[in-house]
């Protein structure tokens, strides 16, 4: 049979026979049909808020307002979601003076032509847009101190706002148990000193910091701490499809909604995985495919469905290469998985370096299986990674099978790893 993965802007297609194919892990996303349109859900969310005003009601005689919106790296539909919170700002004050500020937490600046694509060309025209920029001392200011006991730094915008409102959307987080809500302000408009403590490796390697793991999650405290902190007043997240159309929507309180939302969601996206010796998966196709970093949130999923010293087969385009210089720098300078492994988790929080979690938890996915990797990085960068490239799908199949020295080895399909629990 032929089963279509998510690749860039386009499809790989793999195929198998039926007699190896152990599972394929789809959530039922996909056979979600929502009667109202993404227009009208989003609407229909700002207008029913969850334990909240409506956002015209908490706008009046707010000055200063600052939209936090999702930056180049997260397919939130904000051509839809922008135009709606804008116009209930302006009806509730229309004086207000909109700031939209861009949450590139940890990633590279958002480009013009990034802007555009995401909210379009009169959005970017006309009003005031900031990207955030987590290393700039000069635009952030300190409001507190997170449960963890790191400094909660965060752009000055945000915390001299008269009302802090943001947008995103809701999906498995690998590490954050799901990401929207709280997370527009830690990580994404927190200083790097924040960011960097929160993401330590004792947080990253405690057993409730996993996909779909919100209580107990040390994390998740820290982020939900810096929202309330920060007095993130009111939230709009949507539930998306693999074609980045809403499906459903909240708004509201940052907790309340942002359960509301997730509640939703977990019963689409939970999915029972029978371990294989292969597993291929991708990581949803453009915009979440563009650099290595990304990839590694896809990659959880088929850790989850694969046997010990099985092989995953990753599809990212990362046309963007790594995506992150201390990321790949890691694993450009030490070699021994293990001995990496151990550093991180007895590294002091308040020491943590830059993308260490996601080298973390790629290290953890090399101690149990081979990964090959299918993308437009270069060859070398991928082998630095300790990865075995591929040009296709099918090519990395008879490699896995090479490896495995099994030709009837088992094998799952994941076609979206970001878009599913796997348990």
């Amino acid at each position: 049979m032929e089963i279509g993965l998510p690749y860039g802007k386009a499809k790989q297609i793999v195929k198998l026979d039926k007699s190896c194919l152990n599972d394929i892990l789809v959530s039922k996303i996909e056979d979600y049909h929502p009667e109202q349109s993404q227009t009208e859900l989003v609407a229909a969310a700002i207008q029913n808020p969850v334990d909240l005003q409506k956002l015209r009601q908490l706008s009046i005689d707010k000055k200063k307002v600052v939209i936090i919106a999702s930056d180049h790296t997260r397919p939130v539909p904000s051509k839809i979601i922008m135009p709606l919170m804008l116009s209930e700002i302006r009806k509730g004050n229309p004086e207000a003076e909109i700031t939209i500020l861009i949450a590139t937490g940890f990633h590279r600046l958002t480009t013009r032509e990034e802007l555009v694509g995401k909210f379009g060309e009169t959005i970017v025209d006309t009003e005031k847009i900031v990207v955030h920029d987590s290393g700039d001392e000069s635009s952030l200011v300190k409001i507190g101190t997170l449960p963890s006991g790191g400094e909660l730094i965060i752009n000055k915008l945000a915390a001299e706002a008269d009302l802090l409102v943001s947008e995103g959307f809701i999906e498995p987080h690998f590490f954050a148990g799901f990401s929207g809500g709280r997370k527009s302000v830690l990580p994404g408009i927190a200083s790097r000193v924040s960011v960097l403590a929160n993401h330590c490796g004792e947080f990253i390697a405690h057993p409730k910091a996993r996909t779909g793991v919100i209580e107990g999650n040390p994390l998740h405290i820290d982020m939900l701490y810096a929202a309330r902190t920060a007095k993130l007043a009111f939230v709009v997240n949507v539930v998306i499809n693999s074609e980045k159309e809403v499906i459903h929507a909240v708004a509201g309180d940052c907790d309340a909604a942002h359960i509301k939302g997730r509640e939703f969601l977990e019963k689409l996206c939970k999915v029972q995985a029978t371990p294989s010796d292969i597993v291929i998966t991708s990581n949803g196709g453009y915009p979440l495919d563009q650099n290595i970093y990304q990839a590694v949130k896809g990659m959880t999923a088929a850790e989850a469905a694969v046997k010990q010293d099985g092989v995953i087969i990753m599809l990212a385009k990362s046309n963007d290469g790594h995506g992150g210089e201390a990321f790949f720098n890691t694993f450009r300078d030490e070699k021994d998985l293990k001995k990496m492994l151990n550093g991180f988790v007895n590294t002091p929080r308040d020491e943590t370096i830059p993308d260490q979690w996601e080298a973390q938890i790629l290290a953890r996915i090399l101690l149990k299986a081979k990964v090959i990797y299918i993308s437009a990085a270069p060859e070398t960068m991928i082998k630095a990674f300790q990865m075995t490239p591929a040009k296709d799908v099918n090519e990395a199949l008879a490699l896995a099978r090479d490896y495995l020295k099994n030709e009837e080895a088992t094998v799952t399909v994941i076609p979206d790893g970001v878009a599913v629990i796997v348990e």
